[in-house]
């Protein structure tokens, strides 16, 4: 569970860059390289992105509760 968290966080992470460039640029970085953000390219980006994030917050409250089940 360790890879794929940390693979999802990468993606995550290239997917707040790109946000970035959105806000600061007014760049749409994986609709620049798909060609628009209708593609095929860049919906499967976008979709991968957000179970990126499904996926850790999901990781997380998991983790968390296994801690908190555990005896002290």
């Amino acid at each position: 569970m360790r890879i794929a968290n940390l693979i999802t966080f990468i993606i995550l992470l290239i997917g707040g860059l790109n946000w970035l460039c959105v806000g600061i640029f007014n760049f749409d970085l994986v609709a620049g390289i798909f060609g628009s953000t209708t593609s095929v390219g860049s919906r499967i980006i976008y979709i991968l992105v957000g179970l990126s994030a499904l996926w850790l917050i999901f990781s997380a409250i998991y983790n968390r509760g296994l801690k908190f089940m555990e005896e002290k």
